[in-house]
């Protein structure tokens, strides 16, 4: 499994502190060192089921300060996964990728259900 963060991000460390005390194993990975790529995001996004909004840190400095919450509905699914693979930051964290799924976000329910 692998537990993608920001290591300065509170949700990041709850997660984590979470995983571990769960003793879940995982590798790690620093979002802001190791972006991930267009082909992963693109592979993620479809394994996830999830709308492509729900990959985007909409809390996030960038997001605001590129106005993103503006532009998005009008850019293709594409243009998004590109746009995603150019910044860590732009990327909802944690990240969890796991055979047969992926999670976005830390909710412990959620997390539960998925992972023990």
């Amino acid at each position: 499994m692998l537990f993608i963060e920001y290591p300065k991000c509170t949700t990041c460390q709850k997660a984590k502190k979470w995983l571990d005390e769960q003793g879940v194993s995982y590798t790690d990975r620093h979002i802001k060192e190791q972006n991930p790529t267009y082909e992963e995001l693109k592979e993620w996004y479809g394994r996830s089921g999830l709308p492509l909004k729900k990959f985007f840190n909409t809390s996030g400095l960038l997001y605001k300060s590129m106005n993103l919450k503006e532009k998005l509905s009008a850019m293709t699914e594409d243009e998004q996964l590109k746009l995603l693979a150019t910044d860590g930051m732009l990327v909802k964290r944690p990240l969890v990728v796991a055979d047969g799924f992926v999670l976005t976000g830390f909710k412990e329910a959620e997390w539960s259900e998925k992972l023990l």
